[in-house]
């Protein structure tokens, strides 16, 4: 291979780690460069990937220990002994032993940064199950695994599909994700499950709440434009304080989930924006359906109060009417453009509009739970 060859290898493996490819696809772009078969395992001989084409072996144990055909180089980061890399039946005029060592030395940075990500998401894993007893101990182990906590944080749940040409990887979703929700105060926390990633947003102020909840509802058209492939999915959690993230993490879920059903794939919807869906979703129980009413209609009453008008009134008869502003205007004594004129001012109250079913639902069920649960 020519020297400009070589460095053209070495900086497209430099952009599939950058893009959060991981040593799967720095082993694919092995074979694929070689011409050959390529084994990735630990130090424990354990397979991690295999690419290529032609006769591969289980293992290329016995090509490192007994001298058989293959080429394999050690897997290093620093002192840290991780693994082996193999190649098998290469292309002519192929330096085959400087593409292995090259691959051999990034696939070692990716591998030690996916063991301290390992180490991270233990501790997430752990607070979520109610490990620690209290915030000091959560900080004691969070300090021995090198993070930095937040008091507060918001779960954003994440999910990705892929072109059938290129399958959804989470190291890709987790590096999309470092992009979108930068904070340059605290440390974002990750922990990867099977198909899918758990955002922890840090909140220091309560304005970052609101900017990772705006960053999160973008996050789908910034995966358009960065990674084409990949059509992203989530739902974002309800801010809460280190120790009750767990409420935040099923929150998430939730919104992930019901997003789904509701406004199809490919959105990031919030659990504070779904209104009434997470009630039907959760099987609500008697009092949060009364708590739910209230904070609905809170608004409502609150400009009511001070201002002495009737939007709840207004709205309340609206929906019993059918929607007929001209009979609600009789009902209510006054022209029928007056009754326009709150209604406009109920959806710019309530953040909600009346021609959107979704926020209409969510207005009909604080009505009805309204006048199911209060005394005459």
């Amino acid at each position: 291979m020519t020297p400009d060859a070589i460095v053209e290898f070495t900086e497209a493996l430099a952009r599939i780690a950058a893009s959060g490819g991981g040593p799967k696809a720095l082993t694919a772009h092995l074979a694929q460069t070689a011409g050959g078969g390529v084994l990735l395992e630990d130090a424990h001989w354990r397979l991690l990937a295999a690419a290529g084409s032609g006769p591969i072996p289980a293992s290329a144990r016995s090509t490192v220990e007994s001298g058989a055909p293959g080429k394999a180089a050690q897997v290093t980061a620093g002192n840290l002994r991780l693994g082996w890399l193999s190649l098998f039946g290469t292309n002519s005029g192929v330096d085959a032993d400087a593409l292995l060592r090259l691959t051999a030395a990034v696939i070692g940075v990716e591998l030690a940064r996916d063991s301290a990500r390992g180490r991270k998401g233990g501790f997430w894993e752990a607070l979520l199950l109610g490990a620690f007893v209290d915030a000091a101990a959560a900080r004691d182990a969070a300090s021995a695994r090198a993070i930095s906590l937040a008091p507060s944080y918001v779960t954003v749940a994440l999910e990705a599909e892929a072109a059938q040409t290129q399958p959804a990887d989470v190291g890709e979703l987790r590096a999309l994700a470092n992009e979108v929700f930068k904070c340059a105060d605290a440390e974002l926390g990750f922990l990867e499950r099977t198909m899918s990633l758990l955002v922890f947003v840090p909140v220091l102020r309560t304005l970052d709440a609101s900017n990772a909840k705006t960053a999160a509802s973008l996050l789908p058209r910034s995966a358009a434009r960065r990674k084409p492939h990949l059509h992203v999915s989530g739902g974002v959690g309800m801010l809460r304080p280190l120790l009750a993230l767990a409420e935040s993490v099923a929150a998430a879920d939730a919104a992930l989930a019901i997003g789904r059903r509701v406004y199809g794939d490919g959105r990031v919807v919030s659990y504070d924006d779904l209104g009434a869906y997470p009630l039907l979703y959760e099987g609500a129980d008697p009092q949060r359906l009364r708590a739910f009413a209230t904070e609905a209609l809170a608004p409502l009453r609150a400009y009511d109060d001070k201002h002495q008008t009737e939007l709840e009134r207004t709205l309340k008869l609206y929906f019993k009417v059918g929607q007929n502003v001209k009979t609600a205007a009789a009902e209510l004594h006054v022209h029928r453009h007056t009754v326009f004129y709150r209604l406009r001012q109920i959806a710019e109250i309530c953040s909600r509009s009346l021609e959107s079913p979704h926020d209409q639902l969510t207005l009909r069920l604080a009505v009805a739970i309204d006048e199911l649960h209060t005394s005459n």
